[in-house]
């Protein structure tokens, strides 16, 4: 896995970690497995499992998808708990399904959604949930897609510095309530998290990389003017972009190729779904994702598994072996 979800470090690779070395992708070994979910994703791909979970605050279920060639949903954000998940924001954290096909991802949707007392944005979001579920809407159906072609400026996404500084407060806040409800642990924020790694620099992932993002976020004093303006624009920018286009076109999604548009649907807490499309180089996939608006994956649900039913894409992974350096 990406260590500490690829929030510690700007400059580790994806699916690296102390623990567990670093993770590889089983179409080519020496592969970006994208990440932060990496391990879900590779873990699936590689029939180590049938299906599994990933967390996503901004690309982090939908870019190692893409990159394994398995199917991942990043649902609206609150449609499933992020209770006892190590959290960076609660504005766009979510948990979704890391599977090989749509049904099974879907049928594990199915499972974890729903209202959680310990994560109060799941009251709003389960009201997204249709009656009798997900499953119902696995079948396939001519539907018209369209590609909104335009680039980022349309959709109204500009450069990360805003998402940054928001998600830099956002996670020192989270991380140090999550840290103070641990029943037994040493470590009680982010401040003595900074401290441990200090205390012991020779540890693999401080030696090799620091902690650059960790100490970027202690400094922030909570939601401040910068932070609250920086959410202003987020928001701003999903509401006269992508939701703008969405709704003034009647369109069913945004249809892209790999992950790139994540970012799009992150800031906006909007969910999305992506399928594997097509293999490149050495046979390192590529998906298809499609994204919508919020509350929108039962049309989104019909439209990945009638790509997939199409295609029929995806092949098992080939396992080839590290260039020489």
């Amino acid at each position: 896995m990406s260590e500490w979800a690829y929030f510690r470090s700007s400059n580790a690779p994806s699916g690296w970690s102390a623990r567990g070395g670093q993770g590889k992708n089983p179409y080519e070994l020496s592969a970006d497995p994208c990440g932060s979910s990496s391990g879900s994703a590779i873990s699936v791909a590689a029939n180590m499992a049938a299906v599994s979970l990933g967390t996503e605050t901004d690309g982090s279920i939908l870019c190692p998808s893409s990159f394994n060639a398995v199917v991942g949903i990043k649902p609206t954000v609150g449609l499933t708990s992020r209770a006892g998940v190590i959290p960076i924001s609660p504005r766009q954290d979510t948990i979704g399904p890391i599977c090989r096909t749509v049904s099974d991802a879907v049928y594990v949707l199915d499972a974890i959604v729903g209202f959680d007392y310990n994560d109060e944005a799941t009251r709003k979001a389960s009201n997204y949930i249709p009656r009798g579920g997900y499953a119902q809407f696995l079948k396939k159906k001519g539907a018209v897609l369209v590609e909104i072609d335009d680039g980022k400026a349309r959709l109204g996404y500009s450069s990360s510095a805003e998402e940054t500084t928001a998600l830099l407060a956002e996670f020192k806040i989270s991380l140090n309530a999550y840290l103070k409800e641990l029943i037994a642990s040493p470590v009680r924020s982010l401040a003595d998290v900074i401290a441990f790694n200090e205390k012991f620099p020779d540890l693999e992932m401080t030696k090799q990389y620091g902690q650059k993002v960790f100490l970027d976020a202690e400094p922030t004093n909570g939601i401040g003017n910068s932070e609250k303006e920086a959410r202003k624009n987020l928001a701003e920018l999903s509401r006269n972009g992508f939701e703008k286009l969405m709704r003034h076109y009647k369109l069913d999604a945004l249809v892209a190729a790999g992950s790139g548009v994540a970012s799009i649907l992150a800031i906006g807490g909007f969910p999305g779904i992506i399928v594997p499309a097509a293999y490149y180089n050495k046979g390192v996939p590529i998906g298809i994702c499609f994204g919508g608006l919020k509350g929108t994956e039962p049309k989104l649900i019909e439209i990945a598994y009638s790509f997939e039913q199409a295609t029929k894409i995806r092949k098992p992974p080939t396992f080839l072996p590290e260039e020489p350096a």
